[in-house]
């Protein structure tokens, strides 16, 4: 594993794999890493020669109130953790961690974060240069937003969806996490389990998007949680579904104490 931080060095680096005719694999992140970050890297892992990994803090996707000072900076973990899976002469794809660059949905909860993430992957994009990039899925939206900035800018890269990773109770593996309690933590599985039961029911014929929805919130607002919102859109494009759509997708973004936490799930209708 090699650590470059500046934009330079990252350019030389890349522009040698380059050179020597190497697939360059990209994975943006903003650090305090998990099992879901480590799941990342292996999709890029099997789709390139070469693997780079950012690490910043982009405090253009924070909001006012939001919580950009407390977020978890956690450097020295990860690089430790980075170093564990991918040891010098263990691998030889070498992984570069990158740090110190710098109205739908979460959107209107969120005024700006897309355009803070558009702008620095955009630019990301730029140093790196990668053939394929990957992003998690738990992020639906962002993923999305991703995938149409690059194609209206034309950029050369693939975009790849990963798999959300969970806990054994369904919770979907976040940075944030680490802001529950205890007892947070105990209700945090509902978020997994609303989803569940509309997948369930759209699977089993349900067209009532509505009243799913407002079962979704219910059953968050019971578990304690404050509600952002819980819809149901279409898979491609996060559009308002009709009663003949088949590929969906069932998304929420609640407050528990002090996490925003987000997750969704995908739900066909056969």
């Amino acid at each position: 594993m090699e650590t470059l931080t500046t934009v330079d060095a990252v350019r030389s680096q890349v522009l040698q794999w380059r050179s020597a005719g190497l697939r360059v694999a990209f994975v943006p992140t903003m650090g305090n890493l998990h099992a879901g970050h480590m799941s990342l890297l292996a999709a890029a892992r099997y789709r390139g020669d070469r693997v780079v990994a950012s690490i910043f803090v982009n405090p253009l996707q924070f909001g006012p109130s939001e919580d950009y000072t407390a977020y978890p900076r956690t450097l020295l973990e990860d690089q430790q953790l980075l170093q564990e899976a991918y040891p010098q002469g263990g691998d030889q794809r070498t992984l570069i961690v990158v740090r110190g660059l710098s109205d739908i949905l979460c959107g209107r909860f969120r005024p700006g974060h897309f355009d803070g993430v558009a702008t620095v992957v955009a630019k990301l994009f730029g140093i790196v240069v990668p053939d394929v990039a990957v992003f998690g899925e738990k992020d639906y939206q962002q993923l999305l937003v991703v995938r149409h900035m690059t194609l209206d800018l034309a950029l050369p890269v693939q975009i790849v969806g990963a798999p959300t990773v969970r806990a054994t109770d369904g919770l979907a593996l976040s940075s944030r996490n680490r802001f529950l309690s205890a007892e947070e933590r105990a209700r945090a599985p509902a978020i997994y389990q609303s989803l569940s039961r509309a997948a369930r029911a759209i699977y089993d014929g349900s067209t009532d998007h509505a009243a799913l929805e407002r079962e979704g919130s219910l059953m968050l607002q019971q578990a304690g949680m404050s509600v952002d919102y819980f819809s149901i859109r279409n898979a491609a494009d996060l559009s308002e579904p009709s009663a003949v759509s088949s590929d969906l997708v069932a998304l929420t973004a609640v407050r528990l104490g002090r996490a925003r936490l987000i997750d969704n799930l995908r739900a066909h209708r056969p």
